[in-house]
C-alpha cells in the first residue's frame, strides 16, 4: 500500500521528489566541482613542483627597498639540499607596444633579464617560438610572459616592440617566443625577459638579482627557507623576502574550501525547502485519504499499519529524490569539469551520503503526517469522507 500510493499521484509525488532531488543535486555538485578544481591544481602543482622557493629583496625598518647583494645566487647555490639556482636581474627599461606610446602607459609591464636556465627552473613551456639561448642572449630579443604579449597586443614571434627608459635610448626587440601562463609564478606573466649580456649593455642592468629562484631537494624545503634569508644576505637578512610560491596555491584551496561550506549550508536550506515539500504533500494526501484511512481501519488495520504505511510513501520520495538528485548533480560535474579540462571528481562519500540524507529527510518530514492519519478514529475518518 505504501508502494501504491505514489504511483496514483505521480504528478505531486514527482514534484515534492523534485525538491529533494535539487538539494542533493547542488550537494554533489558543490563538491564535486570543487573537488575538481582542486584536483585540477594539485595536477598543476605536482607538474610545476612544490619545492621552488624565491628568494627577493625586502624593505627595511623605513619601508626601502634593499636590494639583494649580486653575490646572492652563488651563496643560496652553496647551501647543501638547494638542487638548481636561477635568478632574474632588474632593469631601468620599459616596454611598449611601439615608439608611439605615451611612457607613462606602461601597462604594469616589466623588463628583466633572464638567465639561460630560468625556464627550466621554472618548469615553464614556451606556447609559441623558442626560449633564449647563447646566442639570443646577445642580440635584441625578447621572449613575452602571457600577460605581457596580451597587453601588448602581441600575438607571435617575429612581432617588434619597443624598449626605452630613463637615459636609455629606445630600441626595437624582436619577439622570440611567447610564454605559456605560469601558476607557481604568476610574476613571469608580467614581463618582458631579455639576455643577461644584452640588458647589461643596452637596458641599464647591473648583474643585481631581482629574484632568486630555488629548486630544494623536497624533504627540507622548510629547512632552506629558515636560512635562505641569512644566506642571500649576510648583513641585513631582516630585509630579505623569502616565499614558497605552491603555499599560495594551498592557502587558495583553502578558501575554496570555505566558500564550499556556504555553499552547502545553501543546498541545506534545498534540502529543507525539499522536506517541507514532503510533508506538505503526505499532509494533504491524508486529508484526501480519509475515507481510504477510515475503511481500513475499519477493516482492521493497526495504528502501526497506517502509519507505516504513509511513512512508507514519505520514504519513497526522498529516496527517488535522493537518487535523481545524485545523478542530476555527477551529470553537472562531468559537464562543467569538461568545459573547464579539468578532471572530474565526484566525491564518493557525498553520492553515497546524498541518498541516506533524502531519506532521512524524508522520514522526519513523513513522520507527523503519518501519525495523523494512524490516530484518525474509522468513524471520524468515514463521516469526514
Amino acid at each position: 500500500m505504501g508502494l501504491i500510493g505514489p504511483r496514483t499521484r505521480k504528478l505531486r509525488a514527482a514534484l515534492s521528489a523534485f525538491g529533494i532531488a535539487l538539494g542533493i543535486a547542488a550537494v554533489v555538485a558543490v563538491t564535486g566541482i570543487s573537488a575538481s578544481n582542486q584536483q585540477h591544481l594539485l595536477d598543476r602543482l605536482d607538474r610545476l613542483g612544490s619545492n621552488l622557493i624565491t628568494v627577493g629583496p625586502g624593505t627595511d625598518a623605513r619601508q626601502q627597498p634593499v636590494p639583494l647583494p649580486k653575490e646572492a645566487p652563488t651563496m643560496l647555490g652553496n647551501i647543501a639540499p638547494v638542487q638548481h639556482v636561477t635568478a632574474t636581474g632588474g632593469t631601468r627599461a620599459s616596454v611598449y607596444r611601439n615608439d608611439l606610446v605615451p611612457p607613462g602607459q606602461t601597462n604594469s609591464l616589466t623588463v628583466l633579464s633572464a638567465r639561460l636556465d630560468l625556464l627550466d627552473a621554472l618548469r615553464g613551456r614556451v606556447r609559441a617560438g623558442r626560449w633564449l639561448d647563447q646566442a639570443a642572449e646577445q642580440l635584441p630579443v625578447t621572449v613575452l610572459g602571457d600577460a605581457a604579449a596580451k597587453r601588448l597586443g602581441v600575438t607571435a614571434p617575429g612581432e617588434r616592440v619597443w624598449m626605452v627608459g630613463k637615459d636609455i635610448p629606445g630600441q626595437w626587440y624582436q619577439v622570440l617566443g611567447i610564454l605559456q601562463p605560469n601558476e607557481l609564478v604568476p610574476e613571469i606573466d608580467d614581463t618582458a625577459l631579455v639576455g643577461g649580456p644584452q640588458a647589461d649593455a643596452h637596458l641599464g642592468g647591473d648583474g643585481t638579482p631581482a629574484t632568486v629562484y630555488l629548486r630544494v631537494h623536497p624533504d627540507r624545503v622548510a629547512a632552506v627557507q629558515a636560512v635562505a634569508g641569512a644566506t642571500a644576505n649576510p648583513a641585513q637578512p631582516s630585509t630579505v623576502a623569502v616565499s614558497r610560491p605552491s603555499d599560495l596555491l594551498k592557502a587558495r584551496a583553502e578558501t575554496q574550501d570555505t566558500l564550499t561550506g556556504l555553499v552547502l549550508a545553501l543546498a541545506g536550506v534545498a534540502l529543507l525547502v525539499g522536506g517541507v515539500g514532503i510533508a506538505n504533500t503526505m499532509v494533504v494526501g491524508v486529508m484526501e485519504r480519509r475515507g481510504e484511512v477510515g475503511l481500513r481501519r475499519a477493516l482492521g488495520a493497526r495504528e502501526g499499519q497506517i502509519a507505516a504505511q504513509f511513512l512508507i510513501e514519505a520514504v519513497l520520495l526522498g529516496l527517488l529524490g535522493g537518487l535523481a538528485g545524485v545523478a542530476i548533480g555527477a551529470g553537472a560535474v562531468y559537464g562543467y569539469a569538461a568545459a573547464q579540462g579539468w578532471p572530474a571528481v565526484v566525491p564518493v562519500v557525498w553520492a553515497a551520503a546524498g541518498p541516506v540524507m533524502a531519506v532521512a529527510v524524508g522520514t522526519i518530514a513523513g513522520l507527523y503526517p503519518a501519525l495523523r492519519a494512524a490516530r484518525m478514529a474509522p468513524t471520524t475518518a468515514l463521516r469526514a469522507a
